[in-house]
């Protein structure tokens, strides 16, 4: 029992350490090769904050634990937009570009509706992952397009004075800190689950809620990081990218490996309310900026669907 709690606070204080240095050496890696924040947010801290989703998704299909997959990928972008959208927001309200809810989000609820159509016969095939990969695909294809077009980042807000020379140091820092990142949120996954298990929850519960919410402590250290330095765009990048790299990266992955049945009341309960979260977005976003009420709504939405999980 002490090992699990000593596990979670050494992860928690490594991801607070990680977080911060992963957004700098971000910040820094946008302003020498003049990408977007949006772009950073939606690629390096999407795929960075998600690593370890896929390799907890991973490890779980091996090990013949599907259900805690599927449970850590829906988990984890209800929690993305839940919790840390919803904390996020609650610190320094959060301005949001009219251009990301018409491509972006847009592409996000539109494969969220796809994994709906694909899941309702109850089963997660082989070919579902591969569709579900080949959509990841696309959307990769599309980030690097936008890569291309990147506009010079303010500076003075930034603060940022890299140098060329400065390249590889920067790059290495940025591996660094993701490694300590993606490592620090396993330390966290394994005392939670370890906890988790030692009171008898099952692989599903423990996929929505113990590894779902500690595979989403990089996205909330990172956003908390980027809202703080007012680096708005990261922050929406961040939690966009990350979700989409959840619904068609981490779900195709238990698919590809074990494919399985689905219990009925993921599609009934735990889908339904990542749909309603991915719609919430626009909705908070109607003025182009997600307010500390918006934020409020969020956390109380997750406060809803944790007592749904528990409670019913």
């Amino acid at each position: 029992m002490l090992l699990p709690i000593l596990s979670l606070l050494a992860g928690f204080l490594l991801l607070m350490w990680s977080a911060d240095a992963f957004t700098d050496n971000g910040a820094k890696i946008a302003r020498i090769f003049n990408i977007s924040p949006l772009v950073i947010g939606l690629l390096v801290f999407g795929f960075g904050t998600s690593a370890p989703e896929m390799l907890v998704s991973g490890l779980a299909a091996y090990d013949g634990h599907p259900e805690m997959s599927i449970g850590n990928a829906f988990g984890s972008n209800i929690f993305n937009i839940g919790l840390v959208l919803g904390v996020t927001a609650i610190i320094l309200p959060i301005t949001v570009e009219k251009s990301v809810l018409k491509k972006e989000w847009l592409f996000l609820f539109l494969a969220t509706l796809i994994v709906g159509f694909l899941l309702l016969d109850g089963f997660l095939s082989f070919t579902d992952g591969l569709i579900l990969l080949t959509l990841l695909l696309l959307f990769l294809i599309n980030v690097f397009r936008e890569s291309k077009k990147g506009r010079p980042i303010d500076t003075d807000s930034l603060e940022i004075h890299s140098q060329n020379q400065d390249k590889g140091k920067t790059w290495l820092l940025l591996i660094v800190s993701l490694t300590i990142l993606v490592s620090s949120a396993r330390l966290v996954v394994w005392g939670g689950t370890s906890l988790a298990l030692s009171f008898g929850v099952s692989d599903l519960i423990i996929g929505l809620t113990v590894v779902a919410l500690g595979t989403s402590l990089p996205e909330l250290a990172v956003s908390i990081s980027s809202a703080l330095k007012k680096q708005h765009q990261m922050v929406i990048g961040n939690i966009i990218g990350s979700n989409l790299f959840n619904t068609l990266g981490v779900l195709a992955i238990p698919g590809l490996i074990l494919p399985f049945q689905i219990p009925a009341e993921v599609m009934s309960r735990d889908y339904f309310f990542m749909l309603m979260f991915t719609l919430l977005i626009v909705i908070l976003s109607i003025r182009l900026k997600i307010s500390r009420f918006g934020g409020f709504i969020l956390l109380t939405a997750l406060s809803v669907y944790l007592y749904q999980l528990f409670w019913i």
